[in-house]
């Protein structure tokens, strides 16, 4: 079971999301704006985060910009998910160092997929870090 923080302010899509997730085994967090997205992954520790772009109080790209500047972050996968389709949007996010982005709207099937896929590493991560002594 990874521990998935979604952030989007569509709370249609938040409810969407949590419950996909859910039903395949995931420990759902949610975040409505950017702001939220930063507290919630400094202290909740999420193995993946699934990250619109478009959001209130700061976009997807600075909240991307700023966990992958934080040590403590940096790490941790994040799919880019959002409607932004230009190809300037979508290699902007990969080169901001996103794991992966994908178009809405989208198959919840594929995110799901994608989600297996990336966490899964970043789980066996976090897990081995949990049991070091500090």
């Amino acid at each position: 079971m990874a521990r998935v923080l979604i952030a989007d302010d569509d709370a249609l899509l938040r409810g969407l999301l949590q419950h996909k997730l859910s039903a395949d085994g995931h420990l759902v967090l949610v975040a409505e704006h950017g702001g939220e997205v930063l507290d919630l992954v400094r202290d909740q520790r999420p193995d993946l985060v699934v990250l619109d772009a478009m959001m209130p109080v700061m976009d997807g790209f600075e909240v991307l910009r700023r966990l992958k500047a934080d040590p403590d972050a940096a790490s941790v996968p994040v799919i880019m998910l959002t409607a932004l389709r230009r190809e300037a949007d979508v290699v902007g996010g990969l080169q901001l160092g996103a794991a992966d982005y994908l178009v809405k709207p989208f198959i919840p099937d594929e995110l799901l997929e994608r989600v297996r896929r990336l966490a899964a590493p970043q789980q066996v991560q976090n897990d081995d870090r949990a049991r070091r002594p500090r």
